[in-house]
């Protein structure tokens, strides 16, 4: 007889049978009880036929290999949910890094025009300088 238990995703499936566990009843394919209940149910294992040896192996092998595939297919999910975040992290990177190079120019920008008005105020402040003079110099000679 087969035992099921549903079990959380993200928690490893043991499956224990035992070969003295006979039983003369064969259940109906609508009544077979999903071993592994996140497979399709095209790739369940099916129950052995318990007087055969060889069956009682090909069942052992196919939950070894619905096993497997969990494992991957939980490993697949992880690795997917992480390449979304380093993609995220990637992308405000790349954000980051635009902004910053915004700002450098932005900042390069405000320094040649800070430079530009500094020159602008001081020539001004030259010309001041001398209608001053040439003011004085009227003023003096009237």
């Amino acid at each position: 007889m087969i035992s099921t238990a549903r079990v959380p995703a993200d928690k490893p499936v043991r499956i224990a049978f035992s070969l003295n566990d006979a039983s003369d009843d064969t259940p109906t394919e609508d009544s077979i009880p999903l071993v592994f209940p996140e497979l399709d149910q095209q790739l369940q294992p099916l129950p052995p036929c318990h007087d055969s040896e060889e069956s009682m192996e090909v069942f052992k092998q196919h939950c070894q290999i619905a096993e497997e595939y969990h494992e991957v297919k939980k490993e697949i999910t992880l690795l997917e949910q992480r390449k979304k975040e380093l993609i995220a992290k990637l992308d405000q990177a790349e954000k980051e890094k635009v902004d910053a190079a915004e700002l450098v120019r932005e900042f390069e920008a405000l320094t040649e025009e800070n430079r530009t008005l500094r020159l602008a105020q001081s020539q001004c402040v030259e010309q001041l300088e001398k209608l001053r003079i040439q003011y004085q110099k009227r003023q003096g000679s009237s």
